[in-house]
């Protein structure tokens, strides 16, 4: 998953992303979205990315439920909730788990 790599960090692709968004609907006059990925390795840094998101303007950001965990998906359920935004749930290393035959 692309978190925050040295040569692309969560913040410069977050703005890049809402630019992109908002020139496609300038552009189209329809409305667009992306799934910004808020998953960072604390509940604060998650958090930290969906404010930013919504300051942005983005309306959706997603999660990767597995990875962050039960805890951290549901407080930013309940932000989401809060704040208006869409989340969408991500099954990263759902197939690690459901593939083998042992589980």
């Amino acid at each position: 998953n692309i978190n925050s790599q040295p040569f692309q960090r969560w913040r410069d692709r977050f703005s890049f992303v809402a630019d992109a968004i908002n020139k496609a609907e300038a552009e189209t006059g329809e409305v667009k979205g992306h799934y910004l990925n808020v998953t960072a390795a604390t509940c604060e840094d998650m958090m930290e990315r969906a404010e930013y998101a919504k300051e942005l303007g983005v309306r959706i950001v997603m999660h990767d439920f597995l990875t962050g965990g039960f805890t951290a998906n549901t407080s930013l359920a309940n932000w989401c909730r809060k704040n208006g935004m869409l989340l969408h749930i991500h099954r990263a290393m759902h197939a690690v788990i459901d593939r083998n035959p042992n589980h």
